[in-house]
């Protein structure tokens, strides 16, 4: 229960940092030629997409047990936290739609942050939690940066459909900055809105 109300406050902080972010996109450009920019944005749909298809993949693990077992197959072999990983991504494909591989980054490396502040919490409820067993896993598989050599799998999944679901209708938001970030470029090019600082 402590652990489902942090993981509350931490999606509304996450959505005011969002928030304050796209104000301040608002007065920010790209400074690259039409073709970078729109290579940087296609990369950026890319990422996206790797991003939503990724947080599935770890709900079909962990969906329904995140509090209840230490889940250590699938993407959970190769990193503790590939949800996190996953969202990082898509923000980095997010930042992306601005055309410009700098917020790309700023915004892979922002959520990075973010979340690496959510996850020593996390783990800190972990340990508590489930004792020696969360240990061994602390010591074996890493917190952030996939290790692709311990991946393991197993033979059959229970799968609850309705987190699946869920998990995909969550991650078609991140879809939404493409309209957003093509309607300020036309209020910038239009000069609602002035830019005020150019990125590459």
């Amino acid at each position: 229960m402590a652990l489902a109300r942090y993981q509350e406050m931490r999606r509304l902080s996450l959505a005011v940092l969002l928030l304050a972010a796209f104000i301040l996109l608002l007065f920010v450009g790209s400074s690259e030629s039409e073709e970078v920019h729109d290579m940087v944005e296609a990369i950026g749909l890319g990422f996206i997409v790797v991003g939503i298809v990724g947080r599935m993949w770890c709900t079909l693990y962990i969906g329904g047990r995140k509090s209840a077992e230490i889940v250590t197959t699938g993407p959970y072999s190769v990193t503790r936290n590939p949800l996190y990983v996953f969202s990082t991504i898509a923000a980095a494909g997010v930042g992306a739609q601005a055309g410009s591989a700098t917020l790309a980054i700023l915004f892979l490396l922002g959520c990075a942050a973010a979340f690496h502040i959510v996850i020593l919490r996390e783990e800190s409820f972990l340990k508590g939690e489930f004792g020696p067993a969360y240990a061994r896993y602390l010591a074996t598989v890493p917190r952030f940066l996939p290790r692709p050599s311990l991946f393991r799998d197993e033979a059959e999944l229970r799968v609850r459909t309705r987190l699946i679901y869920r998990t995909l209708i969550d991650g078609l938001v991140f879809f939404v900055a493409m309209p957003v970030f093509e309607l300020i470029e036309l209020a910038q090019e239009s000069g609602l809105l002035p830019v005020l600082l150019r990125l590459p």
